[in-house]
């Protein structure tokens, strides 16, 4: 089957490659341990940015593409870790939870009236901070033994970073959104201020 067919041209494709490779690259800086195994990192901001700039289809599958390619052996994982053994260890669940994130957020963003900063920031903080955590914290809590209650404890301390990563990706996806009305389908339709005054002309006129 064709790319064509299959709803992927070549320009859709480089773009899944591009930001696949953009959430490899926000990983190099390098992981910050904080302890029990889940460091701090800027692959999720690479995440963000994939599902509210390109929406679900496309954001989602550069997000399945980069944790394929860790997954296959490419040390690009958090600390350049890769292979299936990754999964094992508590930050397993958070990089599974990468995709539904991005899932989500990308489809909240794709149906957004109005793709400020405000709306693209709850998207982001909907699916790229609350799905991921709802699957990563209990993964972590499976994997060291830990009560629920105290893996959700230690997640607080990502809280602070993940909600900058959102702030980032919102300000970042409005200016794209801003130049490339596209990007996420058809374009919001605004009533222009003569627009209006036609529409309610009749009525004015009725009534006088």
């Amino acid at each position: 089957m064709t790319a064509t067919r299959t709803g992927l041209g070549a320009a859709r494709i480089a773009r899944i490659a591009v930001f696949a490779a953009l959430i490899a690259a926000l990983t190099l800086p390098g992981a910050v341990p904080i302890g029990f195994g889940v460091p701090i990192t800027l692959q999720t901001l690479g995440v963000m940015l994939a599902a509210v700039v390109l929406g679900p289809l496309e954001g989602t599958l550069a997000v399945v593409v980069y944790v394929a390619l860790g997954l296959a052996g490419l040390p690009i994982l958090a600390g350049g870790s890769a292979g299936l053994g990754v999964l094992a260890g508590p930050s397993g669940g958070f990089l599974l939870g990468f995709i539904p994130g991005a899932l989500v957020a990308g489809l909240l963003a794709a149906r957004l009236p109005w793709r400020g900063v405000w709306p693209l920031l709850a998207a982001t903080l909907i699916g790229g901070v609350g799905v991921v955590y709802a699957v990563g914290v209990p993964w972590m809590a499976a994997v060291t033994g830990m009560p629920l209650p105290a893996a959700i404890g230690v997640n607080l301390a990502f809280l602070p970073g993940d909600l900058v990563k959102a702030v980032v990706a919102a300000l970042v996806a409005a200016a794209v959104h801003r130049a490339r009305p596209g990007m996420l389908g058809r374009a919001p339709r605004r009533a222009q201020p003569e627009q209006r005054e036609s529409a309610s002309a009749p009525e004015t006129a009725g009534r006088a």
